[in-house]
């Protein structure tokens, strides 16, 4: 050690006290300086408007047509729709809240330090963290700016606190608290939470409710009331004696004697796939205004046409009836219910019963084959051409081309009912009738009727589809058949469906339109008058019509008239049912998303009974009345074996008829008299010679439908003529090769026969 310091040492040691007293300012001034900008440099900006924070929404809120919440994210960080102003919030709620977190809140400016150092001691004394001291201007600080909970944020946070106090009054800071503060199972604000423990609004909760709320915040899940109301006892208890004392309450005793009533049900009915379709169209049809228009008008909320409590009983149902079918081998089904006077969506349901596999998609816009639902739209088409209910189909069996191959129709029972008129061969679904009414109205007419109902999806050519569209070998969706139901059901007129009644804070420069189908809200489609849609729905309710495949008293009779359809598509894939009364409609689909079949189940084994449910609940407490039946209709009395006019001598029922049509006299009015087709060989067919029979004893039948009122008929082979007669079968030996085959019917009167012809190819 120098000799310079040996000699300062004792000096310094003696003045050691007046030193650090000269020099501690200097470094207090510096840690201080230090602070400050550490501080400074944590400090972050605060929003200029507080509500900006709660403005971004992406989307809006959906509600029912009754103004409740149908969909609200909790996923979102502020809480955006359920919001009060301070005016609006009960003064016994405010002050619950002042009293539990904040009693110096209206004197302090951010920071309670009286509050702080009384934490800090009692911190202290018990050796570890037991109260905070946090006022509200820090909590709204600590919602805005979210920071790890340390000393060091709780250091920030006071000052940024006081920033706030100087930037915004006490009532703008108080209401966002109350709009913001965070709850159990993710909600915000004091609405929320009032909804989400005591389903009410806060005007009516009691004193014992409110202070509650004000305790929950400390600790939302630990005290969560969902999971128990005991917890809450001893900090409530302390809260209503404070009130007592500042003479805000007249007894704690009494308030704590109070029932604790905790809400237990679910407050969401789920509606996600309708949300997500209202969504996209929505988003859709903004932009039709500009980009930035489009976000500059975002609406808060979207009132829609969904109802609820239907919406709740749907999903309901639907779960039961796949518990019910449980053995059967059937996993989703999907319901819409339309109001087709209004065209509002009522009902937009989705089951599962595997939540794992196919809850993500909505079956009600899935497209699968529809079966036999599609057979009404093809009979209204040939009533609208010339046929009437009494008019008489042959239901016998039938062959048809298909590609290169030949398809057999047959009925799903495998009865076979001969002449059989248009109102029984409806009622009873029969597949043959149903080919035939397709061949009258014609493919391209058809499908041109089709697409006119809304069933766009049917997509591809006619000739890809052939006469099997009348039996739903397409693909379309549970909501465009309602659709096309709905026109049935209101006349005949297709309207877009609507899925929203009231956009509310949407500037109205974004033009008019429906947010369900993209569609001009004026646009509308006559597909059939008045009159076949009124007959459609007068055979679908008529139970006799039904009796020979349903029975009369199946599930499919309703006590109020109802026109009733179902639909099986091919190996038990898709089971249908869509009903309609005088004001709605009702559809419903069962079946696998994943395409594997059912065992067995149909459209009156499965869908039918929840269609049924439906029904039952929309007709509670609402005036009930018959089917629209068009007063143009006309009444005849018609003889069952021949459709003609009652000569006072057949079997005959009453049958109603177009005003510009009415039956013949004395003369069958059936299927039969207006075409004479060549029924076999089938056009492009490929035959195959057996190799085990020798050849010469091989022969195909030439067959037409039918020779009644024919002169005679002239047969053909590659233009050879091989027979001259009056028969409806013609035998020929099997050549191999390609052959084409002419038969030419000769009527009476008429100078040029009818050529059939038919190519085929013989292996």
């Amino acid at each position: 050690m120098s000799y310079r310091i040996r000699f300062l040492l004792p000096f310094l040691l003696r003045n050691r006290w007046l030193i650090l007293l000269r020099v501690f300012p200097l470094i207090a001034a510096m840690l201080s300086i230090v602070l400050w900008l550490a501080t400074s440099q944590a400090m972050r900006t605060l929003p200029s408007d507080l509500n900006v924070l709660t403005a971004q929404a992406v989307k809006s809120q959906l509600l029912d047509r009754s103004g409740r919440p149908l969909t609200i994210t909790f996923q979102n960080h502020w809480n955006i729709h359920d919001q009060k102003r301070l005016h609006d919030i009960p003064e016994f709620l405010q002050k619950a809240f002042v009293i539990a977190e904040d009693k110096r809140f209206y004197s302090h400016a951010g920071i309670d330090w009286i509050a702080r150092i009384n934490a800090v001691m009692q911190n202290i004394l018990s050796l570890k963290g037991v109260r905070g001291a946090s006022t509200i201007s820090e909590q709204v600080v600590r919602m805005i700016h979210q920071r790890p909970r340390t000393a060091w944020s709780r250091w920030v946070e006071g000052w940024e606190a006081k920033q706030l106090e100087t930037e915004f009054d006490k009532a703008t800071i108080f209401e966002f608290y109350l709009n913001q503060v965070p709850y159990a199972a993710q909600r915000r604000g004091v609405v929320q939470a009032a909804r989400y423990y005591f389903d009410r609004d806060l005007f009516t909760l009691s004193q014992k409710e409110m202070l509650s709320l004000a305790v929950l915040v400390r600790a939302p899940s630990r005290f969560d009331l969902r999971k128990s109301v005991t917890k809450i006892s001893g900090r409530l208890h302390l809260l209503a004696d404070r009130f007592e004392a500042n003479g805000l309450l007249i007894s704690a005793a009494e308030l704590m004697n109070q029932q604790l009533e905790v809400s237990q049900i679910n407050d969401m009915v789920d509606a996600s796939h309708f949300a997500r379709h209202v969504y996209e169209k929505t988003e859709s049809n903004r932009h039709l205004g500009s980009h930035d228009q489009a976000k500059k008008n975002n609406p808060s909320k979207l009132v829609t046409t969904l109802d609820l409590s239907l919406q709740s009983y749907a999903n309901t149902v639907l779960e039961a009836r796949l518990k019910a079918l449980s053995g059967k081998k059937v996993h989703n089904a999907a319901m819409i219910v339309l109001d087709h006077e209004s065209n509002d969506v009522l009902v937009w349901a989705v089951g599962n019963s595997k939540r794992s596999s196919g809850s993500a998609f909505d079956s009600v816009l899935t497209k699968r084959q529809p079966g036999s639902t599609l057979k009404p739209f093809v009979y209204a088409a040939a009533i609208e051409k010339g046929w009437s209910p009494a008019t008489l189909i042959d239901d016998s069996p039938l062959r048809e081309g298909v590609g290169r191959g030949v398809h057999e129709y047959r009925n799903y029972s495998n009865t076979y009912y001969g002449n059989i008129s248009l109102r029984n061969a409806l009622g009873n679904s029969l597949n043959i009738p149903a080919i035939k009414a397709a061949k009258y109205v014609g493919l391209t007419p058809l499908m041109n009727k089709l697409n006119l109902l809304g069933l766009k999806e049917l997509d591809l050519r006619s000739v890809d589809y052939g006469n099997g569209i009348a039996l739903g070998n397409g693909e379309v969706s549970l909501y465009s058949m309602a659709r096309a139901y709905s026109a049935i059901a209101s006349g005949g007129t297709l309207r877009p469906i609507r899925t929203v009644k009231e956009i509310i804070q949407e500037s109205s420069n974004i033009p008019s339109v429906d947010v369900a189908t993209g569609t001009d809200l004026t646009t509308i489609t006559s597909v059939f008058d008045g009159e076949v849609s009124s007959l459609i729905g007068n055979i679908l309710s008529d139970s006799d019509a039904r009796a020979l495949e349903f029975g009369r008293n199946s599930l499919l009779r309703m006590p109020v008239q109802t026109a009733v359809k179902t639909g099986t598509s091919n190996d038990y894939r898709d089971a249908w049912v869509f009903g309609y009364d005088h004001k709605y409609v009702v559809g419903v689909w069962m079946g696998n998303l994943d395409n594997t079949p059912t065992d067995k189940v149909t459209g009156s084994i499965g869908p039918a009974a929840a269609m049924r449910d439906m029904f039952s609940k929309l007709r509670k407490n609402s005036e009930t009345k018959g089917l629209f039946l068009s007063p143009k209709l006309k009444q005849y009395r018609v003889c069952l074996d021949s459709a003609s006019l009652y000569d006072g001598e057949c079997a005959s029922r009453n049958e109603y008829f177009l005003s510009k049509r009415e039956p013949l006299k004395n003369a069958p009015q059936t299927q039969a008299d207006a075409d004479i087709e060549l029924l076999e060989p089938i056009d492009q067919t490929e035959l195959a010679v057996d190799p085990r029979i020798p050849s010469d004893l091989q022969q195909i039948d030439f067959k037409l439908s039918s020779v009644e009122g024919v002169e005679r008929v002239e047969w053909y082979i590659d233009e050879q003529r091989i027979a001259i007669n009056r028969n409806a079968r013609q035998p020929w030996q099997v050549e191999r090769g390609h052959h084409q085959v002419e038969a030419r019917v000769f009527f009476p009167n008429q100078a040029e026969p009818k050529r059939l012809r038919a190519s085929y190819l013989v292996k």
